[in-house]
C-alpha cells in the first residue's frame, strides 16, 4: 500500500478522496477537515493545490467530464451498428452507478444538486456536459437514419431528449427505489424501440 500511495501525488490523493466524499456523502456536508483526515494530506498541502472547496469541486467536475467524454469518444469511433453504439453509450452513462453509491444516482446530478447557485461555474460545466450528450445522441440517431438502421420517421431531437432524460431519471429512481433493474429495463426498452 505504501508503494502505491507514494506513486500517486498528494494532489491526486486529495482529488480521489474529495471525489468519493462529494459523490457518496455530498458536497455541502463534506468539510475540508474531513478530506484532510481521510486523505492523510496536510491542510496546507491541500490548499497549496486547491485554494477552496469550490476549486476542488471544479477539478472533480473536469475529471468526471473528461473520463466520460473519453469513453464516449472511443465508442463513437468503433466500427459497429448505430443501435450497438447507442447501447454502449447507455452502458457508459450508467455502468459506474453499479459500483458507486452516488447520492443522487448519477455523479453529475449529484454534484449539480449538491452545489449552491453560487457554484455557477460547476453548474455551467455540468450543463455543457449534458448539452453535449444530447448532441451526441442526436448525431447517432441521424447517422442511424442515414444508414437505414433506424426508422426515417424517428423524431431526432425529441428522441434524443427522451433518451438522455430517461437515463438520468432511471439513475435517480434506481437510487431512490434501490432497484437496479430499472436501468437494465431502460436499456432493453430503448434497444427494442430503436429497431
Amino acid at each position: 500500500m505504501t508503494n502505491k500511495r507514494s506513486s500517486i501525488s498528494n494532489k491526486d490523493i486529495v482529488l480521489q478522496t474529495a471525489s468519493t466524499l462529494f459523490l457518496t456523502k455530498g458536497f455541502q456536508v463534506t468539510s475540508m477537515d474531513e478530506i484532510v483526515a481521510l486523505s492523510k494530506v496536510s491542510k496546507t498541502n491541500i490548499y497549496y493545490h486547491y485554494k477552496s472547496k469550490e476549486e476542488l469541486l471544479l477539478a472533480i467536475v473536469d475529471q468526471l467530464i473528461s473520463r466520460y467524454e473519453e469513453r464516449i469518444s472511443r465508442t463513437l469511433t468503433q466500427d459497429m451498428s448505430i443501435p450497438a453504439k447507442m447501447e454502449r453509450l447507455f452502458r457508459i452513462l450508467t455502468e459506474d452507478n453499479e459500483q458507486i453509491d452516488y447520492v443522487g444516482g448519477c455523479p453529475f446530478l449529484t454534484l449539480y444538486t449538491q452545489t449552491s447557485h453560487s457554484s455557477s461555474e460547476a453548474r455551467a460545466k455540468i450543463k455543457r456536459f449534458f448539452d453535449k450528450q444530447l448532441q451526441v445522441v442526436e448525431k447517432l440517431l441521424e447517422e442511424g437514419i442515414e444508414k437505414k438502421e433506424l426508422s426515417r420517421n424517428l423524431p431526432v431531437h425529441e428522441t434524443a431528449a427522451l433518451i438522455v432524460t430517461s437515463i438520468e431519471g432511471a439513475l435517480f429512481l434506481t437510487k431512490a427505489t434501490n432497484n437496479p433493474m430499472l436501468v437494465q429495463n431502460l436499456i432493453h426498452a430503448f434497444a427494442s424501440m430503436l429497431k
